[in-house]
């Protein structure tokens, strides 16, 4: 009777060398298929140990732990526990860790360990985590889990013929008793998942040490927070601080510009487009460049640090609270640059509830397009001083202030959603660290200049359409003498239609102009006020001079002024953001629930704003 072909499974975390190790071990004999059912990919392939028997093995999809949060780690545990249809239940696992990782991996090890299948433990890229300063003692690692650990270097082929007569010791001399029922305690189980990672280390070098030290306050769930706090609070301070000088400039360089044509050039139609229109309306929003470049300084810096992963990891905690998975916050973060690649990167969400959730609530991260609308707003209306002798600036306060009150209304409305629409429940994630660095100066430079290009083409493009369609109908037809020529246009007319149902709200003719167009991108409300400025202005020197700030001073109270603020932080007012969640949901339900709300959401803040403000009688 010949004896059954055993079959081993290879199981561990994504990124530890499974895969690698697998090829090494099947060669040229293995196939890829689905599992029987299912649309995952199935490796499968053949090896022998040393006396020739054959042995069967099989690649699992990389997972953290046996509580699956999406399909390929479903497929992963329901193999291992032998629930698969057509699929028998592995005779040993091969669990793969990552050598310089050992305490993460370590905790997806110890859950195995438990169900009581022979298992061993391939300690693979031991070369890298050398390099790098660390050294192991896999017999003490051997000793302290109760099975075999082999030093392995999958893409070198070093350790295999090793991990195979492990392997087969494993089931030779296995003794079966009753696996530990039900899921381990995750608390303990990283407890002790560290403790044995600290008991392997031979040696480790001081970098690596201070790594960790590092990681032990940043990663704190208290002060961790503090520090995440404080690195956002610097960089809304130094947007101000900072961009002042360069702002000023951009801002006199369009001013001279406008002033030499008008005095060179006689009036007529094209230079009227030029001087209100492409000077007035484009110039208001590029003025703001420098903003825009000091944000996305400290965004690149954080990650190119490494820091920005821990970020993610802080935050994850705070997503789950509210049902949030926290694979979304990779997205949500790419929706501070701009919501469309964020509401793009969900595809990776693999529960179709978590993903609906965070496409709906993209729109609320301060995406860069706002950032020209509160710079011009709080600039006009908040005094450039500091608070309370403390030194902070109180401008960079109220910036900070708007993009945390875009972050907690993200986080109520996921709240909410999760328990509605999208009824379901987060499922965090695993997520290696990287190691800390000093950010290069070469990447810092590209980054820069790439998100300085994104925004001079937006400028002239989708902007200056949108600026010159608005000059148009702005301009015509013509008012008769004594009559305001932005209320007499086309645009004033529809301004004014407008203006009767955001009145309540504080709203004035102005904002009411503004709303419309800036559905095009978020920056063309700028633009367009600054149009509709310039226009009023004709040819009266010194109120062309006067900023457009300058202008809206003498035009809204504080509370129109904050309410205004309050909007853009709810406000769906863009329709590339609408456009790639039809396409990401197939369909138009979801994108008008969305712009639905958030226009409901933007209308009672900046109601509540304002009324709130005319009590405290700043209106």
């Amino acid at each position: 009777m010949t004896a059954a072909i055993p079959s081993i499974a290879l199981v561990g975390n994504p990124n530890a060398g499974k895969s690698s190790l697998f090829n090494a071990l099947t060669g040229a004999r293995q196939k890829i298929a689905n599992y029987p059912g299912v649309t995952v990919e199935r490796k499968a392939g053949h090896a022998s140990f040393a006396d020739g028997r054959p042995l069967s093995l099989i690649d699992l999809p990389g997972t953290y732990s046996l509580t699956p949060a999406s399909l390929d780690e479903a497929v992963t545990r329901d193999v291992i526990l032998g629930r698969q249809a057509g699929e028998a239940r592995p005779d040993a696992l091969i669990v793969v860790l990552d050598a310089a990782n050992l305490d993460n991996h370590l905790c997806f090890a110890l859950e195995l360990l438990a169900l009581n299948v022979p298992t061993v433990i391939a300690l693979n890229m031991v070369d890298l985590a050398t390099r790098d300063g660390l050294t192991l003692d896999a017999e003490r690692l051997s000793r302290d889990l109760g099975v075999p650990v082999v030093p392995t270097v999958a893409v070198r082929r070093r350790g295999l013929a090793e991990l195979l007569a492990a392997v087969d010791g494993a089931i030779r001399t296995h003794q079966p008793r009753d696996a530990v029922a039900g899921p381990l305690n995750d608390s303990s189980l990283h407890q002790r998942a560290r403790a044995i990672a600290r008991a392997a280390i031979v040696s480790e070098t001081p970098v690596r040490r201070w790594t960790q030290r590092v990681d032990n306050v940043v990663l704190h769930p208290l002060f961790g927070m503090i520090i995440l706090l404080a690195l956002m609070f610097v960089m809304f301070q130094a947007v101000y601080a900072w961009a002042a000088p360069p702002a000023d400039a951009l801002e006199g360089l369009v001013g001279t510009m406008q002033a030499w044509i008008v005095d060179h050039i006689p009036q007529n139609f094209l230079r009227d487009l030029v001087v209100e229109g492409l000077l007035a309306g484009v110039g208001a929003v590029v003025v703001f460049l420098p903003q825009i470049l000091i944000l996305f300084l400290f965004i690149l810096l954080l990650e190119a640090s490494g820091y920005m992963a821990r970020a993610a990891f802080l935050m994850d905690g705070l997503m789950g609270k509210v049902g949030l998975s926290g694979r979304g916050f990779i997205p949500l973060l790419s929706s501070f640059a701009c919501a469309v690649p964020g509401i793009m990167a969900t595809r990776a969400i693999p529960d179709e509830k978590d993903r609906l959730t965070t496409i709906l609530i993209a729109p609320l991260m301060t995406c860069s397009a706002r950032l020209p609308v509160y710079a011009l707003i709080i600039a006009a209306f908040i005094p450039n001083r500091g608070v309370g002798g403390t030194g902070i600036g109180l401008q960079g306060l109220v910036l900070f202030g708007l993009y945390i009150a875009g972050i907690v209304g993200a986080l109520i409305v996921a709240f909410a959603l999760r328990r509605t629409v999208a009824k379901g429940t987060g499922a965090g994630f695993m997520m290696e660290m990287p190691r800390y660095q000093m950010p290069r100066l070469r990447d810092i430079a590209l980054g820069l200049w790439q998100r300085a290009w994104i925004f001079l083409r937006r400028a002239g493009t989708i902007i200056a359409l949108t600026t010159i369609v608005l000059w148009l109908l702005l301009t015509f037809p013509k008012a008769p003498d004594g009559q305001s020529q932005v209320e007499y246009s086309v645009a004033g007319r529809i301004a004014s239609g407008l203006e009767v149902a955001v009145a309540p709200i504080g709203f004035n003719h102005d904002i009411a102009l503004a709303l419309i167009p800036a559905m095009a991108a978020r920056e063309v409300a700028v633009s367009a006020m600054a149009t509709a400025n310039a226009i009023d202005a004709g040819d009266d020197e010194e109120a062309m001079a006067a900023t457009l700030g300058e202008r809206l001073q003498g035009k809204w109270s504080l509370a129109t002024a904050l309410a205004f603020l309050a909007w853009f932080v709810f406000a769906p007012q863009c329709i590339s953001t609408i456009a790639i969640t039809r396409r990401e949901t197939n369909g138009w339900k979801w994108p008008l629930f969305m712009v639905g709300y958030l226009f409901a959401l933007a209308y009672v803040a900046a109601g509540i704003t304002y009324w709130t403000a005319v009590a405290f009688g700043l209106g």
